[in-house]
């Protein structure tokens, strides 16, 4: 099993989840973050924003999932411009169900 974890634009964020949604990967969670990349926040005017909205959705899928779900991700979170977002793969040793103490997904 490995866990995605991908730091996006939030107006991008349901796009996204939808997508993967209707692709068979609806188990999923969204967390609203802060953070920034390679060009360190914006400047607009006098203004300089250090730390920018972003979403972070995370699944956990079958090793041969991985492709998919990426491929998923990329093409809905793409603009073209900086901030567009990471994607991260993690392995995935044991998962574990509160509610029945079930291990896997």
């Amino acid at each position: 099993m490995k866990m995605i974890r991908a730091i996006l634009r939030p107006e991008n964020a349901d796009l996204v989840a939808d997508e993967l949604s209707e692709a068979g990967f609806g188990s999923m969670t969204k967390i609203n973050a802060f953070g920034r990349g390679k060009q360190m926040g914006i400047t607009l005017g006098d203004i300089r924003y250090d730390e920018l909205p972003k979403t972070m959705l995370m699944v956990v899928v079958e090793d041969e999932a991985v492709d998919e779900v990426v491929k998923i991700i990329t093409y809905k979170a793409y603009t073209g411009n900086f901030g567009d977002g990471k994607i991260f793969v993690f392995p995935v040793e044991q998962a574990f169900t509160v509610r029945t103490g079930e291990s896997g997904l």
